[in-house]
């Protein structure tokens, strides 16, 4: 493609780099990625990723800005308190690079839509805050075909990797690792807390592997799992197996259905 002069000097320092040129450049403004979560993770992972120069940010959030959210949502700020996540998300990236296209979903991810939503994008980012939607995430990536990258936080910890279970072979999915999902989860970032600064070190992170899978460079984290104590200051990352006996992507497989699961208690409804 013909880049523009402003183009050039947006995205000099991709360009000089061997391993994205204008080749790579133009598969980043390509590129369809939906985020889900415009919070702790989401905000810096949006801000990277409009920087970078994502053709079109989907935002999945039905939640308002809220003054509790400043301490680590910097996507945000004070005056948008009230305003609708995705409204100021839009502002906010269209500052930073206004040649990004943002399409806006004012709603939960639910298994109503999760399919629907996906498919329209060419991969998906997790910035989730409970169970149900990391869950309901990981599942309708891996129905649909699509790459999921997904990171979450509590207090001082953080975790982070990509999903690719189906491309088959020995990548995992999120259920690989975690198992079923928790029916009733007793702690979350309201009732513990989350260290601010925590959510700006992993979404940073997060974009830097979304970027790596659209343009198909460097070691993916399939198969990995990411851990970072933000106390100790130290990142460990851990192999992780596909599950044979996994209810998703494993060889006796169950979950053919979004519909067939109840997200809050991860049971199956009814028979597949």
């Amino acid at each position: 493609m013909d880049f523009s002069d402003d183009q050039i000097d947006r995205y000099a320092r991709h360009l000089v780099l061997p391993e994205i040129g204008e080749a790579g450049q133009e598969k980043l403004l390509n590129a369809r990625v939906l985020v889900i979560g415009a919070g702790g993770l989401g905000s810096p992972l949006l801000l990277y990723l409009a920087a970078a120069g994502i053709g079109t940010l989907g935002i999945v959030d039905d939640d308002a800005v809220d003054l509790s959210n400043l301490q680590r949502q910097v996507l945000h700020d004070t005056a948008n308190i009230g305003v609708s996540k995705v409204e100021s998300a839009r502002r906010r990236l269209a500052e930073i690079n206004p040649e990004v296209k943002v399409e806006t979903h004012e709603t939960r991810l639910t298994p109503d839509n999760a399919l629907d939503l996906i498919a329209r994008y060419d991969l998906v980012a997790d910035g989730s805050d409970n169970f149900p939607t990391r869950y309901l995430a990981n599942d309708a990536c891996y129905l649909a075909g699509k790459t999921l990258v997904s990171a979450a936080i509590m207090r001082f910890d953080g975790q982070l990797s990509t999903y690719k279970a189906h491309e088959g072979g020995d990548k995992p999915c999120y259920r690989c690792l975690f198992g079923p999902q928790p029916g009733d989860p007793k702690e979350s970032c309201a009732d513990v807390g989350v260290l601010g600064a925590l959510a700006g070190s992993l979404g940073a992170l997060q974009a830097n592997e979304v970027l790596k899978e659209v343009l198909g460079i460097g070691d993916s984290l399939a198969g990995s799992l990411l851990l970072f104590d933000a106390l100790a200051t130290t990142f460990r990352k851990v192999k992780a197996a596909r599950d044979p006996a996994c209810a998703l992507c494993g060889s006796q497989a169950t979950i053919r259905d979004l519909k067939t699961l109840d997200y809050r208690t991860g049971e199956a409804l009814c028979a597949v």
